[in-house]
Order: C-alpha cells, then sequence, then structure tokens
C-alpha cells in the first residue's frame, strides 16, 4: 500500500532511516499509525489475474508463483491455522487459491513461497521505539495492542500479537541514541536467523502447519522457501518431505523445493536458487535465479523516474542462465490496488516480443557442453546483480534440443 519499496514493515519502525521518515511525514508516528493500519487499506480493488496472466504468458512464463506470505506473517491464502489472512482481512480474497485455480486453467506449472520462517525476529522492531526526539521513549504500536483495540476496524476480533508474532527480542528501555538503538537491533533480530525462536515453539508448530495447510489446499508443483537452506530446523526438513511424499500421492511426481546458499549435500534433495545472482558456471544439476525487474515489493519511484530493468536486460539473464543449466523466476511488483503501470507493462511486452522469435532453444532445450565464449565474465552467487552485466556482441551462450545447437 505505501508503494515505497522492500521491507517496509520492518524499516518503518527504525528511527533514522528512510523508511521511518517517510512513514512519519506521510502517515503519523509508527505508535499511531502502524503496519497493522495499512491492511485496511489494501483492497487490490483493480487486480485481474486473468489480464495479468495473459502478459506473463505471452511473456514466456511457463510456471506461476505466488506469495504465499512474506516476513509480515500475513497469509494470502484461506489458511486454516492463521486467521492473519487475505480472506479475512484486506482485499478478501483467496488470493493463492485465486491464482491456483487460473493456473490450471492455462496448463502451467504452480508455485507458491514461503517468507514467514523469519517473521518471529523481523518484527520485533515493532515494539521498540524512538531513541530521540519529541517522542522519545513511546513504544510502537506492537507493543501495547490487543484484540479489543480491533474493535470497528477490519481485524475486528483478531490477536495483533499474532500477527507481530508477539515480544521476544524487545529494547530494554533507556536506550537514548539513533545509533545505539540500531546496533542493538542489528545485533540482534536484523541477523538472517534460520533457527527456531529459541523460546517460541509455538511459532515452529503454527508455521509447520500453516505450510502443510497450504501444499494440501493447492498443490503446488514448486515450493520456494526464502531460506539459507530449509527454514527452522527439523520443522523444515519435517514440512519438506511431508509436500515431497504428498505430491508422489496426488499426481505420481516429486515436486521441486527451492532453498538458497545450498550446499553440496543440500543440493541432492532441494534445488538450488541465487537470489538477484547469476552462476558462473555450468552446473551439472537444475537450479534457479529469482529476481525483479524492481524492486521485490512496488516502488512508485522506479516509475516515475523509470528505473525498471529493461526487457533486452531480463533476455540476456534468461538466455545466461539457460545455457547454464538454470531456470529464471521473474517478479513483476503489483501496487497495492492489484495493478501493473505501464512501464512494467512495456517491459513485458518487450520480452514478448523477442519470446516470437528466440524461444525455440529456450523451452525445453538443454545446455551444450559449454555454456558459452567471449570476454565478460559474471560473478556467481547471491546479490551478485547490483553493478549490471555490460554484454557485448562478442559473449555468446549456446543451447541444444535433440540434434539442434543454438547460438544467442
Amino acid at each position: 500500500v505505501p508503494e515505497f519499496g522492500d521491507w517496509y514493515g520492518r524499516q518503518m519502525y527504525i528511527q533514522g532511516n528512510p523508511f521511518y521518515e517517510h512513514h512519519v511525514k506521510t502517515y503519523g508516528h509508527p505508535s499511531d499509525f502502524g503496519f497493522i493500519d495499512f491492511i485496511d487499506m489494501w483492497k487490490g480493488e483493480h487486480w485481474d489475474p486473468d489480464a495479468l496472466l495473459d502478459l506473463y504468458q505471452a511473456a514466456g512464463a511457463r510456471y506461476i508463483m505466488v506469495m504465499a506470505n512474506h516476513h509480515d506473517n500475513l497469509d494470502l491464502f484461506d489458511s486454516r491455522h492463521h486467521a492473519w489472512n487475505s480472506t479475512r482481512v484486506g482485499p478478501k480474497r483467496d488470493i493463492v487459491g485465486t491464482v491456483e485455480e487460473k493456473v490450471r486453467e492455462r496448463g502451467l506449472r504452480f508455485a507458491v513461497s514461503n517468507h514467514a520462517a523469519h517473521a518471529w525476529h523481523w518484527w520485533q522492531t515493532a515494539y521498540g521505539y524512538d531513541a530521540e526526539g519529541p517522542k522519545k521513549g513511546v513504544r510502537y504500536d506492537a507493543y501495547g495492542l490487543t484484540t479489543a483495540d480491533g474493535a470497528g476496524k477490519g481485524w475486528e476480533g483478531l490477536d495483533p500479537q499474532e500477527l507481530y508474532v508477539g515480544p521476544s527480542l524487545v529494547p530494554p528501555d533507556g536506550i537514548d541514541s539513533i545509533a545505539e538503538m540500531n546496533a542493538w537491533h542489528d545485533a540482534r533480530d536484523g541477523q538472517w536467523i534460520e533457527t527456531p525462536p529459541p523460546n517460541d515453539p509455538a511459532f515452529v508448530r503454527s508455521w509447520e502447519l500453516r505450510q502443510r495447510d497450504l501444499v494440501d489446499r493447492y498443490k503446488p508443483d514448486m515450493v520456494y522457501f526464502d531460506n539459507y537452506g530449509l527454514p527452522l530446523g527439523q520443522s523444515g526438513l519435517d514440512a519438506t518431505a511431508y509436500f515431497y511424499n504428498a505430491s508422489l500421492a496426488w499426481r505420481g511426481e516429486m515436486p521441486v523445493v527451492n532453498g538458497k546458499r545450498l550446499d553440496e549435500r543440500q543440493r541432492q534433495g532441494v534445488t538450488d536458487t541465487v537470489e538477484r545472482g547469476f552462476s558462473d558456471a555450468l552446473r551439472p544439476e537444475p537450479w534457479q535465479t529469482d529476481t525483479c525487474i524492481g524492486d521485490w515489493h512496488y516502488n512508485r519511484a522506479r516509475y516515475t523516474s523509470h528505473y525498471y530493468v529493461p526487457g533486452k536486460s531480463v533476455v540476456q539473464r534468461l538466455v545466461d542462465t539457460v545455457s547454464k543449466n538454470g531456470n529464471l523466476m521473474l517478479s513483476v511488483p503489483l501496487r497495492g490496488d492489484g495493478t501493473i503501470d505501464s512501464d512494467e507493462r512495456q517491459i513485458l511486452t518487450d520480452i514478448a516480443a523477442w519470446m516470437k522469435v528466440g524461444s525455440e532453444g529456450i523451452f525445453e532445450s538443454r545446455p551444450w557442453t559449454i555454456y558459452g565464449e567471449g570476454p565478460t565474465q559474471v560473478g556467481g552467487g547471491m546479490h551478485g546483480e547490483s553493478g549490471g552485466v555490460r554484454w557485448t556482441a562478442q559473449d555468446i551462450r549456446f543451447t541444444t534440443k535433440g540434434d539442434v545447437l543454438y547460438a544467442y
């Protein structure tokens, strides 16, 4: 809803952060207007999944992934085990279920992503306070909200602590500088923590129940975990094993599970995904890169400054990835009303135009003995795309299909 980019929910509670400054200026202090208040504003009133799928499919999409939840802990499906979901608040729609139905009608593969394992530490900034200024010491909304505060609001009857996960790493009173407060968070809840919360086994049980419910209801072909390895220790292993066995029972085939920064042993059972990065080699096993033409969450400034990744760069990225035995999963962020902007639409149109000419050597292809040739070398690993890649006419990538060799 704020259309200000990634991780807004966490960063709006960090004094001195540009997200905090924007929030205070636009909506008010986070003790008075918190993330929970955006949920009532989120309607998705112009969301047209059929029209969007037409664009995605023309641009070459063979599988569609929908986010089931993010670090904000809001489920976007009809969850049996989590009251904070999109059928009860916000747009009052089963977003995952709607997309699943329409994707299946088109004969495409269906995937879901789960990011909620990090909610327990990600949300702890919402329990903090300003260390300086006129609101010094005033706790942010999550610290004191109860079910009673929802009277007359869209979340009436729900427990806000279930959304914000509850206080586990709460900064103590008496921190009196922004730098000290930020250092406190960075050293504790600001880490990318993959282990279960030490004193909250109920969170882990809830996460696994929600994940099992997600795959039981919508039977995806792929699950993407936003985690290094699998989430939450044994619970992540159990959820993955459950999905593998359930899929064999449903359709007689193994599904795909994605994890990040996998070691050689982990890659035997989970498919490696490289977030916003490249591979520097032709890999023996299939892999995936996931990236976005802008910010993962819609940022209006990308549109007003026309600062998206152009279609040409997306195609170059696709060809490099496929030549190295990988898939490209591309995100096109939506506005809070469910639409994409005109720049995003043009990028998809440009990709679709290339697909009419160049897709033969992409789909159902296999890598050749070498991935390519040319002077430009890309570094491998996560988050390696920020500097961009300047390809030249001498950079060539190879794929094969049957007895045909394709050179791009």
